[in-house]
């Protein structure tokens, strides 16, 4: 029962969404060590625009449309699993994400919201998140 309390305590952020968790257990001691990773960056991006999945048609169908600070925070999120240190790069993997789901991003296609953050675009609000992204 212990080990699904820490389970439960460990996930409860993530409600409603598959969590992969590994449980390591010391057979002699019957100590017990939970590790929680993190949802796919697709259900964090379902989360947060209350939808129940992507478009079926996401070169033709919009289902949703997430605003730049949601996709900085996803990629905070995402960091460890991003494989990158660069804030930027981690968001323009999440905003791939979203041109793979039918969701724009501040009302733009993906594409263009990844070209406005290579051109500087967004850099005063990459500023904000710096110190949270370096945290995590």
């Amino acid at each position: 029962m212990a080990i699904v309390n820490e389970i439960n305590e460990k996930t409860k952020d993530f409600a409603g969404m598959r969590v992969p968790v590994k449980v390591f257990v010391d057979v002699e001691t019957k100590r017990f060590r939970v590790e929680v990773g993190t949802p796919t960056t697709a259900a964090l991006i379902v989360k947060e625009l209350r939808l129940t999945k992507g478009s079926h048609q996401p070169a033709k169908e919009i289902v949703g449309d997430l605003p730049m600070r949601a996709a900085i925070k996803i990629a905070i999120i995402k960091k460890k699993a991003l494989r990158t240190m660069d804030i930027k790069k981690a968001v323009k993997q999440v905003i791939g994400t979203c041109q793979s789901m039918g969701v724009t991003v501040d009302g733009k296609s993906p594409k263009e919201v990844q070209k406005a953050i290579d051109e500087g675009v967004y850099d005063e609000l990459f500023k904000e998140f710096i110190e949270e992204w370096e945290k995590s």
